[in-house]
């Protein structure tokens, strides 16, 4: 989320460089793993002579010297593990104790130490304008407008994103990196210039965090957000019906490690460069895609029985707080072979009357499950495809209309439906 960049910000503003004198010193942690390393590296900076463990050391160095900012990033490494927290945070406070330094830390706060308060508040992506303003100091501004805010979508506006991208896009420019974005989506990110900069790497030092291996079905639940836009709800998370204890547990370590986030209608999200990591690392079983399918299938198939009553309006905010999310599910279930490809295509079905109803355009939906109606052997269920088909406006769109509209009739000579017949008639009627 750019805690080392908000870090990097810091030392250089102008009262603290006044402060300081330069007397500064910025200690990457993600190499140690006990107290004993930690004070080493912290030691290397400060220039302290090596040996097996400087804690004494360092601390008396700070103790004895002018006035001093140490900031320690990505500590979170070696205090999370519960082996070495209670070391780590013992010596923290020992450091605190020094009147004269004055200590930063990137990561959540270690207890044993007196933070000053109020705390930050949690790193959000930045505003649009921000988001510009640093895309074009990196990348300057010879790109238009257009051009920047299209590479900016990658990014959902994460700082660290940001940055990658911007370098990236200083070298080769804006047309080639969305080119290779399609081709190759986070690797355009990960091909840093040091290894702060890796962003793959940095994702997957997230997913080996403590928080995330004591609750291993947080990976499972980031799986599935990688193919939710819209991110879900509590009241989704628990109504879905997922395979996953503690579920709301697993939503906490996910916002603590930054691996999600909560946006402005309190619907838990990843970000894009996440999602499309987790998606080609990590993707989704049918296990977990299944629970929310068949929610979304129910809440459609009510939605089409209400629809035109009142009662129907209080499904329309719940769909259209989904409404990317449930093409995203469809799609992944729309394949030839899929056991559940006949429910896809029903729930599909009623997603674009659902599209119909708000006037949102479905068309490519249409035209993917147009092509898969042969591989269904059931005649009623093409036929039923068809006719709720032949009541949309974008019907009229549909290419081989007349076509489409002869052979449905043939399928519903194979069974004896007279409603459906009817219905077929009304909407052909209504497309003529």
């Amino acid at each position: 989320m750019g805690k080392t960049s908000l870090a990097q910000t810091v030392l250089h503003h102008e009262e603290i460089v006044i402060k300081y004198q330069g007397n500064w010193f910025f200690v990457a942690c993600d190499t140690a793993a006990s107290k004993m390393e930690l004070a080493g590296l912290i030691g290397a900076h400060l220039g302290v002579k090596p040996g097996q463990d400087l804690t004494r050391a360092v601390l008396h160095h700070l103790a004895e010297g002018a006035p001093t900012l140490l900031i320690l990033d990505n500590l979170e490494t070696v205090w999370e593990p519960a082996q070495s927290r209670k070391a780590v945070e013992e010596f923290l406070s020992l450091l605190t104790d020094i009147v004269s330094l004055a200590l930063m830390v990137c990561a959540e706060s270690p207890s044993k130490v007196q933070w000053t308060q109020p705390f930050l508040p949690p790193l959000e992506p930045l505003p649009q304008d921000a988001a510009r303003k640093m895309f074009i100091d990196i990348a300057e501004d010879r790109h238009t407008m257009a051009e920047i805010d299209q590479v900016l979508q990658l990014t959902d506006n994460m700082p660290l994103s940001v940055s990658l991208l911007a370098h990236a896009v200083d070298v080769e420019g804006c047309t080639v990196i969305l080119l290779r974005w399609q081709r190759e989506h986070t690797s355009v990110i990960s091909e840093g210039y040091d290894r702060r900069s890796h962003f793959e790497l940095s994702i997957s030092l997230s997913l080996a965090s403590p928080r995330i291996t004591f609750t291993p079905h947080s990976q499972e639940l980031l799986s599935l957000l990688s193919i939710l836009p819209d991110g879900l709800s509590d009241v989704e998370l628990k109504q879905s019906k997922f395979a996953i204890q503690d579920i709301l547990e697993c939503k906490r370590a996910l916002l603590r490690t930054a691996l999600a986030y909560t946006d402005d209608h309190k619907r838990l999200k990843a970000l894009i460069p996440i999602r499309e990591y987790m998606a080609k690392f990590h993707p989704p079983t049918d296990r977990m895609i299944r629970p929310l399918f068949k929610h979304f299938q129910e809440l459609l198939q009510v939605y089409a029985v209400d629809v035109g009553k009142q009662s129907a309006a209080l499904y329309v905010e719940r769909l259209t707080s989904n409404y990317t999310n449930i093409p995203s599910i469809i799609q992944n279930r729309l394949q030839v072979g899929h056991p559940d490809l006949e429910d896809s295509i029903s729930c599909t079905s009623h997603f674009i009357q659902f599209n119909s109803t708000i006037g949102k355009d479905a068309r490519p939906l249409i035209e993917k499950v147009i092509t898969l109606l042969p591989h269904l052997e059931d005649d009623w269920a093409k036929a039923s495809f068809t006719v709720r088909l032949f009541g949309v406006q974008e019907s009229r769109l549909i290419p081989h209309l007349e076509t489409q509209i002869a052979q449905t009739f043939e399928w519903l000579k194979t069974f004896d439906d007279p409603g459906l017949e009817g219905k077929s008639t009304f909407s052909v009627n209504e497309v003529d």
